[in-house]
């Protein structure tokens, strides 16, 4: 291995990963992903879907998940920086409705795996953010499920921006807590 740091979190299947950057006065190159590396760090996934968005300061993505059709997820900010949440959604798991985050951006390039079984979102700290994530099953639109991002039950203490308001699409305005899922 070597290429790759892998930090495990204080919930299950949850994983910081920083890779190696080679740099030199032309700039940087990093290896974003290897099959081998990541088998290796105990992360065996087929990925099937590239996806990328873009947002302003302040928008709030999340929390999304695929009920039927759960999905591996490899995340990471090319752009910018992003908080990122995973909240744990496994029912017989000792930290169900659990939450953990990282900060993810261009200048650290970490990247976050996040295990079928949990809700996902991001929330943009720079002015601007370009975020890329490999996931292990197809989005399936009538299969989308969520959660309010301020659910006061799984208590995620995003690093909201003084004076920033926060930016939700519509759907993200209408998810219930966790007590409903």
């Amino acid at each position: 291995m070597g290429k790759i740091t892998v930090e495990t979190c204080e919930i299950e299947g949850l994983k910081v990963i920083t890779p190696t950057v080679f740099g030199d006065s032309r700039g940087y190159f990093v290896e974003t992903y290897n099959k081998n590396d990541f088998v290796e760090a105990g992360i065996d996934v087929e990925f099937v879907q590239d996806n990328q968005s873009a947002s302003h300061k302040g928008v709030l993505r999340g929390l999304h998940f695929q009920k039927e059709f759960p999905q591996d997820k490899l995340v990471r900010c090319i752009n910018g920086e992003v908080f990122d949440v995973a909240v744990d959604l496994r029912r017989d798991s000792k930290t169900f409705g659990k939450w953990f985050g990282v900060r993810l951006s261009a200048e650290n390039k970490k990247q976050f795996f996040i295990p079928k079984g949990f809700a996902h979102g991001f929330y943009v700290l720079s002015d601007y953010a370009e975020f890329a994530y490999k996931c292990s099953d197809f989005y399936h639109p009538n299969d989308e499920g969520g959660l309010i991002w301020n659910d006061p039950d799984i208590g995620v203490e995003w690093p909201l921006l003084e004076g920033v308001e926060i930016d939700l699409s519509d759907k993200d305005t209408k998810w219930k807590g966790i007590k409903e899922y």
